[in-house]
């Protein structure tokens, strides 16, 4: 084993000046494996720790306590510029208690935590960032160790999914992401349901997660749509969905005020979905007269021309315009500062933009807590880029005010 030198003996050693240029020059980056700034910081530890104990041995004295050095216990430490093997000084009385590195101590600062969850939070799996720290870093971690560094952030989850909520959101935002989740052996779809919100001082937020395995459904959103009640909720003004079949119904079991909005883009891309190919640029021309109608009646006019150019190729179009009439043109009512924002789930789907994005090069999770973490730490990682607040709310505040006067809470 080759002996340790001292903090003195590494800067006095012309050999020390000479790997610290090269590793500079060499492209490398200052830390990582075979660094030589993992040898100058252990040396600075162990320096350090010789002089706890010291300090610690003339205060006996001090006090009359007969103590001495006992010799030392060597272990391994992890640091952000690799494993560094300490020796730990002893006492013959055993009342040392190192500050730097206490005796049970296995990492020199909490800082790695720190990055191992970072790097989790981009998408990396457990193995990715056991690699990641062993190539950046010289860092070696078990894989177990990293899982339960991850899993600290599972109480602060719960806390998150179960806090109380304010008693009136102005809109929020229904939808679903779907991934694949090991459970019994095999992959299955599991639905995350998110909820997004914009409260009444226009702050946009994720008011929950919900994992429900076997896919999306309506009886399901209901449960979620209970567990916002039980937290506080009690009236939302509007609530934009897609058009999964009864989503209404549940909806409005719970939230009976509600104004159900459902989505235009979803309407589209189902009214297209049959369309031949030299049909469809002239039919989304025509479907997009109707709902850029500025009064309801101007819509239904539209719709009735449409109906007649193609009611006889496309009739299910009709009939799914028709039937769903009163949520898809629900955006009407409302003033055109507030209708860009409710016509459309775009803004929950561009939050589920970014958490496909951090997850893309993964493809399916070894278990629902997994998902969970990782889902969680990335949204809080990316905070900046989905919490802003909506654009121009003083004027939808107003409009709000003047619409719905007995829907606003005194206190939020």
């Amino acid at each position: 084993m080759t002996k340790k030198r001292t903090l003195e003996e590494l800067f006095s050693d012309p050999q020390t000046s000479e790997r610290l240029k090269e590793r500079l020059y060499s492209k490398k980056g200052l830390l990582g494996k075979e660094s030589p700034f993992s040898e100058i910081l252990q040396g600075m530890v162990d320096t350090m720790l010789d002089a706890e104990i010291e300090s610690f041995l003339t205060e006996e004295r001090a006090s009359g306590t007969a103590n001495k050095r006992n010799g030392k216990t060597g272990k391994r430490v992890i640091s952000e510029i690799g494993d560094l093997h300490v020796s730990t000084p002893r006492d013959r009385k055993g009342h040392f208690e190192p500050e730097l590195i206490g005796k049970r101590q296995r990492e020199l600062t909490s800082g790695l935590d720190d990055q191992i969850l970072a790097l989790y939070a981009q998408g990396n799996s457990i193995e990715d960032v056991r690699r990641l720290l062993e190539d950046i870093y010289g860092v070696s971690i078990s894989a177990g160790r990293i899982s339960q560094i991850t899993d600290k952030v599972l109480p602060e989850i719960q806390e998150w999914r179960t806090r109380g909520l304010q008693s009136f959101y102005p809109v929020v935002y229904l939808d679903a992401i779907h991934f694949k989740v090991r459970q019994d052996g095999k992959y299955i779809n599991s639905a995350f349901y998110t909820v997004y919100s914009v409260d009444w001082e226009g702050n946009r937020d994720v008011l929950g997660l919900y994992i429900n395995s076997g896919g999306e459904g309506a009886r399901k959103w209901g449960l979620v749509m209970e567990d916002l009640k039980a937290r506080g909720v009690a009236d939302i003004l509007v609530v934009c969905t897609d058009d999964l079949h009864s989503f209404s119904e549940q909806i409005q079991e719970v939230f009976p005020y509600s104004i159900i909005k459902k989505c235009i883009v979803h309407q589209m891309r189902n009214s297209l979905k049959y369309v031949d190919e030299g049909d469809r640029k002239a039919v989304v021309k025509d479907l997009r007269q109707i709902y850029t109608s500025t009064t309801e009646e101007g819509a239904k006019t539209a719709l009735s021309a449409f109906e007649v150019v193609w009611g006889k190729k496309y009739k299910y179009i009709v009939k799914q315009w028709n039937e769903n009439w009163g949520e898809l043109m629900a955006f009407l009512d409302f003033p055109t500062s507030m209708r860009k924002m409710i016509y459309t789930t775009n803004p929950v789907e561009a939050l589920h933009r970014i958490m496909r994005k951090l997850v893309k090069s993964k493809a399916a999770w070894v278990s629902e807590t997994a998902l969970l973490k990782q889902l969680y730490l990335s949204i809080n990682k990316n905070e900046k880029s989905w919490k802003r607040k909506a654009y121009g709310w003083t004027a939808i505040q107003r409009d709000i005010m003047e619409k719905y006067p007995e829907r606003i809470p005194l206190k939020n």
